[in-house]
C-alpha cells in the first residue's frame, strides 16, 4: 500500500516549525521511526521521497524544516550557506533544539514507537544527527550523510555514547576533508562509540540528492555514491530494528 504523508506542525521555544510525516496507514501496530534532517537548503522534494521510501519499508519517517515558518527556504547554493551559517550561530543552541523538538514530534506520532528510533541526515542534517549522539539523546543509531564532522559549540560530549553511528562520506569532500574524517574516527573510538564509517573515492558533497544543480566545486551528485550509501543506510536500519 501506497505511504501516507502528512503535514505536522509543532513548536520549539516559540517558533513554529512544519514537517512531513510518512508512514503505512494499513500498519496498526508501532513501528520503528526515523528522523530525517534536510541540508542547508532546506526542507525538499528529496528528503520527503526518502520519507516515502522509509514508509515502504515499514518505517515512520518525519523530515521537519528546521528554518521555521518564517524564513524562506534557500534556492541556490549562495543562499544556502548564509541560510544555514544563520541557523548554526542562533544562540543557546536553538539549532539542537530544533533538532530535539523534531525528535520529539516523532516519538510523539501515532504510529511511530517511541522506544525504537533512529536518525539520520544529509549535509547540514548529518552534523546535527552526529551532534544529537554527541548530546547523549536516546537513539538507537544515526546516520550522517555528506555531513559536517565535527562537534558544534556548546554541544556536550556525554557518556555512555548510546547511538550507534553509520557515516557516509565522499573522501574528496572539500567541507569535511580526510583530515575531518580521521578526527571523528578517532573521538568516537576514544567514546566507545560503535561507529562504522564508509568513505566514497572519487566523491564530494552532496553526493545523494539529483534534484538540485551545484555551483561550487567538489559538489556534485555521484550515482554509485547515492546507490551505495542508500544501500549501506538500509542495512544499518535493518540492524538497529530487525523487526518490523
Amino acid at each position: 500500500m501506497p505511504s501516507k504523508v502528512e503535514e505536522v506542525v509543532y513548536e520549539c521555544e516559540g517558533v513554529e516549525l512544519r514537517a512531513v510525516v510518512a508512514y503505512d496507514p494499513s500498519e496498526s501496530s508501532p513501528r520503528p521511526a526515523v528522523l530525517i534532517i534536510h541540508t542547508a537548503w532546506g526542507l525538499s522534494r528529496y528528503e520527503i521521497e526518502r520519507a516515502e521510501a522509509l514508509a515502504e519499508m515499514g518505517y515512520v519517517a518525519l523530515a521537519p524544516s528546521l528554518y521555521g515558518q518564517t524564513v524562506a527556504e534557500p534556492t541556490n547554493d549562495e543562499e544556502a550557506i548564509a541560510a544555514v551559517t544563520e541557523l548554526m550561530m542562533l544562540p543557546d543552541n536553538q539549532l539542537g533544539k530544533r533538532v530535539e523538538a523534531s525528535l520529539a514530534a516523532l516519538r510523539g506520532h501515532e504510529a511511530a514507537d517511541p522506544d525504537r528510533v533512529a536518525a539520520m541526515g544529509y549535509c547540514l542534517g548529518g552534523t546535527c544527527v552526529l551532534n544529537l549522539a554527541r548530546a547523549g539523546a536516546d537513539v538507537a543509531g544515526v546516520i550522517s550523510l555528506h555531513g559536517g564532522l565535527a562537534r558544534l559549540p556548546g554541544v556536550p560530549l556525554v557518556e555512555p555514547f548510546k547511538s550507534k553511528v553509520l557515516v557516509l562520506h565522499g573522501w574528496d569532500d572539500p567541507y569535511a576533508p580526510p583530515a575531518s574524517v580521521l578526527e571523528i574516527a578517532k573521538e568516537l573510538t576514544e567514546m566507545n562509540a560503535d561507529w562504522q564509517l564508509h568513505a566514497y573515492g572519487g566523491t564530494g558533497h552532496a553526493f545523494a540528492d539529483p534534484y538540485k544543480s551545484y555551483t561550487t566545486p567538489g559538489v556534485a551528485l555521484q550515482e554509485n555514491a547515492a546507490r551505495r550509501s542508500w544501500q549501506a543506510l538500509t542495512n544499518f536500519l535493518d540492524e538497529l530494528f530487525p523487526a518490523r
